[in-house]
């Protein structure tokens, strides 16, 4: 399996990015899938993850300013991002379950795939 983001980038305060993450290499049912984030010095937090029955979560940081969707025609995953604060500033990483549950549980990320990171720098 592998994931490839797009889409970061510098922004001021207050404007949007939209990430992408393309998935390739599934044999089986879309997985749970979201998108982790980590400013230097800080550990990787969990920003917003969506389950294969389209069910999301979010972060409270972030709630009510980034949606994510996924396009499984195109097994793409998306994050709008608006309202953007110099506190989003992070490496935002696509990540994928491994198991074949389908469903975000507890502790998905702990063994997942996971992409390459795109730089996101809000001033």
């Amino acid at each position: 399996v592998q994931l490839v983001e797009s889409g970061g980038g510098s922004v001021r305060a207050g404007g949007s990015l939209r990430l992408s993450c393309v998935a390739s290499g599934y044999t089986y049912r879309q997985p749970c899938m979201g998108w982790f984030r980590q400013a230097p010095g800080k550990e990787r937090e969990g920003a917003a993850a969506i389950g294969s029955d389209g069910s999301t979560n979010y972060a409270d940081s972030v709630k009510g300013r980034f949606t994510i969707s996924q396009d499984n025609a195109k097994n793409t995953l998306y994050l709008q991002m608006n309202n953007l604060k110099v506190e989003d500033t992070a490496k935002y990483y696509c990540a994928a379950d491994r198991s074949l549950r389908g469903y975000c549980y507890s502790g998905w990320d702990k063994s997942a795939f996971w992409g390459q990171g795109t730089q996101v720098t809000v001033s």
